[in-house]
């Protein structure tokens, strides 16, 4: 490097580490006077003044007059979000700098390269899994300054995805990150998994929001970050805003721009069309009032394993119940990387149709007491998994190495979502396990090895299926997950060699058998194909059979109780199906059953509802596949007359779009079939799935 730049770069460091200087001693005494904040910077009182007016136009403090006696404190100065997030980067900065500094200096007086690892890739405060990592929460008494002031910012309402990604945010799960990606940084990580100054980072961590909220937004602004209930969490300072090519992104992370990908299908149905990226200053963690005991964050799990002497610890990843198999596999795990176990299940969001985060936490406490208390401890990650295999294997590494962990499990098809369009994984089975392999160095936490187990019948033990060399003269016994799907649902048995009585017990409870689950049947079609007919005479059916308490969601009932200020828009349509999907759910979630039947018209918002439902029982969609020429015919109410005339606008079928369902559970024909027919088929698809006992 030349001298000017070397002089620059000094100059540069001087006047950051002077501004960090004032901004903490205002923090600390907002109201001492001049001369004393002169003297405690070691400025004289021009210079102290040149700075506060710089400071106070770069929008970093507010000045405000004071009333006293004393002439010399007739100011009070305070830090916006701006400076407490300024005063925090420039905390990273200034350390980072030492840092440099003391590893210059430890190769020059031993002639080796200290065992810091290198600036690009990590924190440098993460010299061991033990020392305690960067947070973005500010201090208790400027939080409580800071809630106020943020009182009367512009605000947005997080997602869940949002909070889960906040909170790792502010309590370091996603440390190096200070905030929500910049639209340089967000490029860098879709393209080639790195931040824009070269740090690996796998996964775009972004604020979406709506384009009648980015429109609000100026550069520089800040904004409050408020949870669902309207408890505000944090501040940013927006610094991009950018609306992103999502079709590149979702092929570039996720492999595939396939609605059949969960986070693909979020990212083109769910997510906001804007992105907004900045710092983050934390003023408190989100409340969660489930196994609160449960929940740690990185610093408190390094606290704990710093007190047990834990030097090496393996994570398990896992957000399916524990069975046997997992248990001897993360035995074998711990042995070979002679460590400690962190079983660090996710609890925020995951696939949909996973089992519920509930269920799945009372499971593992269930088996928890079958581990060696001493070397096994368990803790909640509230972690929005977004299934992207590969890449979420290298982030679900930075994750755990954040959390104090020297070792991580990954898995076959580790965070695969299934089948994509055409019926085929989206990832290969080890397609996880070689990119994190390539990243291992970088990571922080060294792999090990999923093992497939299978248990051997003769020998009544798991063993790693690529190790046995006798297959062919032993009996090899497995229960996929669909199998013990099946099982649960039709109430069959379950062999204790597969799991431990405790977690069957439990998913007993939450999943009894489908003929005693409520469950939903949801009728599509066009207007006049015949659906609230059918779904009337099959409420009559049901209501016949008894045993479970049965409610009609018609599309005009609902349009008269529920939707009655909705319009004909595609935005208001859409949101009078997610209405009618969301109190199906809760009937299904309470045993009942529901019935529905408007036109829902849209592909995506069925989908929509159908995972909503899927979180409680079964979804059975019922596709109408009446003529639009036979709808026409029966139209009573004149409708098709007026919207060909061009007096009723974005009518389903005439003016607007009908996507014709792929794949519903069952199609049925009404032109020249009696209406008792039809429900009869739907009865009798009912009795083949076991939701009904066969008449």
């Amino acid at each position: 490097m030349d001298a000017p730049r070397i002089i620059a770069d000094t100059a540069e460091a001087a006047d950051n580490d002077q501004l960090f200087l004032l901004l903490r001693h205002l923090e600390k005494a907002p109201g001492a006077s001049q001369r004393t904040i002169a003297e405690a910077i070691g400025v004289s009182l021009g210079r102290l003044n040149a700075q506060l007016r710089a400071a106070t136009e770069a929008g970093l403090v507010t000045v405000s007059e004071r009333k006293g006696p004393d002439r010399r404190q007739r100011f009070a100065y305070g830090l916006t979000p701006k400076g407490m997030a300024t005063r925090e980067r420039l905390i990273q900065a200034f350390l980072s700098r030492k840092f440099a500094e003391y590893a210059a200096l430890h190769a020059e007086l031993t002639g080796s390269v200290g065992d810091l690892m290198p600036l690009k890739y990590r924190s440098t405060l993460m010299q061991s899994n033990l020392a305690p990592i960067p947070e973005l929460y500010v201090s208790y008494d400027s939080a409580q300054k800071l809630k106020v002031e943020a009182a009367e910012l512009t605000s947005h309402d997080l997602t869940p995805r949002q909070i889960c990604d906040l909170e790792l945010l502010m309590n370091g799960g996603f440390n190096p990150l200070k905030g929500f990606l910049s639209e340089e940084d967000y490029n860098g990580v879709v393209e080639n998994m790195r931040l824009a100054d070269g740090t690996l980072w796998p996964m775009p961590i972004t604020l979406d929001v709506t384009d009648a909220f980015a429109d609000k937004i100026e550069i520089g602004q800040d904004i409050a970050l408020r949870d669902q209930e309207g408890v505000i969490l944090a501040t940013m300072t927006v610094t991009d805003k950018w609306v992103p090519n999502k079709a590149n992104e979702a092929e570039k992370v996720f492999g595939a721009d396939d609605d059949a990908h969960p986070a693909v299908n979020y990212l083109h149905n769910t997510a906001g069309n804007v992105y907004l990226g900045g710092p983050v200053t934390g003023i408190q963690q989100p409340v969660h009032y489930d196994f609160r005991g449960r929940r740690d964050t990185p610093n408190e799990l390094r606290a704990y394993f710093r007190k047990l002497g834990w030097r090496k610890v393996v994570a398990f990843q896992t957000r399916n119940p524990l069975h046997r198999a997992h248990q001897e596999l993360t035995f074998r795990a711990a042995k070979e990387a002679q460590a400690n176990l962190l079983i660090h299940p996710v609890v925020g969001m995951t696939k949909p149709g996973d089992v519920d985060h509930f269920t799945r936490v009372r499971c593992y406490e269930a088996v928890l007491d079958k581990y060696p208390a001493s070397t096994t401890t368990m803790s909640l990650l509230n972690l929005a998994m977004r299934m992207a295999g590969p890449r979420e294997a290298v982030w679900h590494g930075l994750i755990r190495a954040n959390h104090g962990c020297t070792h991580f499990i990954v898995g076959r098809d580790h965070a695969g979502p299934g089948k994509n369009s055409a019926g085929e994984d989206f990832y290969g089975p080890y397609d996880a396990q070689d990119l994190y392999r390539a990243h291992q160095s970088e990571i922080g936490a060294e792999m090990v090895d999923f093992k497939h187990m299978v248990y051997v019948q003769e020998r009544a033990q798991y063993e790693a299926m690529d190790e046995i060399a006798d297959k062919d003269n032993i009996t090899i016994l497995n229960i996929s997950g669909t199998e013990l799907r099946r099982r649960l649902q039709e109430g069959l048995e379950i062999p204790e060699w597969f799991s431990f009585p405790e977690v069957v017990s439990e998913l007993r409870r939450t999943k009894p058998p489908r003929s005693k689950q409520g469950f939903t049947v949801f009728f599509t079609g066009f207007s006049g194909s015949g659906k609230s007919t059918i779904a009337n005479a099959l409420m009559v059916k049901l209501m016949e059979m008894g045993g479970r308490p049965v409610t009609l969601l018609d599309g005009d009932i609902v349009r008269k109780n529920l939707s009655s200020e909705l319009g004909f828009s595609k935005e208001h349509r859409d949101l009078n199906i997610k209405r009618i999907g969301y109190v199906a759910s809760e009937i299904t979630k309470n045993g009942g059953i529901a019935i529905c039947a408007p036109i829902a018209p849209y592909a995506a918002t069925r989908r929509h509802v159908r995972e909503e439902i899927e979180q409680f029982g079964a979804f059975i969609e019922v596709h109408v596949a009446t003529s639009i020429e036979e709808c026409e015919k029966r139209d009573r109410k004149g409708l098709y007359k007026l919207a060909r005339e061009g007096k009723i606008k974005e009518f389903t079928g005439i003016s607007d779009p009908y996507d014709v369902p792929q794949n519903p559970e069952l199609s049925v024909e009404t032109e020249n079939v009696e209406v008792d027919n039809c429900a009869h088929q739907v009865i009798l698809k009912l009795e083949s799935m076991g939701l009904i006992a066969a008449q």
